[in-house]
């Protein structure tokens, strides 16, 4: 049986200290060895782009998965929810810390668990998908037009054209602007093409 206690931070700054000592007084209690994972990493990026990842991967029925709080895993609760769907799948049992939850096993807190955690999830869709709706129709009703904008971007070269122009006519190349005005070879190429070339031919 493998145990692996799951540690993560968000920042460099920070430090895992608290979340091992609770773990390790879990595994001590049960008698376990546990290997401890530590990540520094945002909980917004998926788990599946994570080392977390690959660590769920390598888990195996019977393995046990430990970590401080559920939100360790990650801030959505729906990605919560499909991972210990996943560890379920595997039969690996998952042991919160600050919750004291035994998740995936055959205790009937689990069980409970598995069914709020369900619920939880259907509400958070139906918010969702209902402050979406709202959101869209006060738009439409105060005459926004959803969508994006008909026509070309605007550009951070706008209001650029005449001193663009003066360096273009001086023999300033390409690579040269795009180091000027920060910006990438195709960006200002396309800006003299639309709007520097039209002008020059005019004059």
């Amino acid at each position: 049986m493998k145990v692996i206690g799951y540690l993560r931070v968000s920042t460099e700054y920070q430090d895992a200290d608290n979340q091992r000592l609770g773990i390790l007084q879990l595994a001590n209690k049960n008698g376990w060895k546990v290997d401890f994972i530590n990540e520094t990493a945002s909980g917004t990026i998926s788990y599946t782009k994570r080392e977390l990842g690959l660590i769920l991967q390598s888990l195996s029925p019977g393995d046990i998965l430990i970590v401080s709080e559920l939100s360790r895993l990650g801030r959505s609760l729906l990605e919560i929810l499909e991972i210990l769907f996943n560890l379920k799948q595997k039969d690996v049992r998952v042991f919160t810390i600050k919750e004291n939850y035994q998740i995936n096993g055959d205790e009937i807190t689990s069980k409970i668990m598995t069914m709020v955690f369900g619920m939880l999830a259907e509400l958070e869709r139906d918010l969702i998908s209902k402050r979406t709706k709202e959101a869209l129709s006060a738009k439409r009703a105060q005459g926004v037009r959803l969508g994006r904008p008909p026509g070309p971007g605007k550009s951070k070269l706008d209001g650029k054209e005449d001193e663009i122009r003066k360096f273009y006519e001086k023999g300033v190349g390409v690579v040269s602007l795009a180091k000027i005005y920060d910006c990438t070879h195709p960006t200002i190429s396309n800006f003299i093409q639309k709007k520097i070339l039209p002008t020059m031919k005019k004059a």
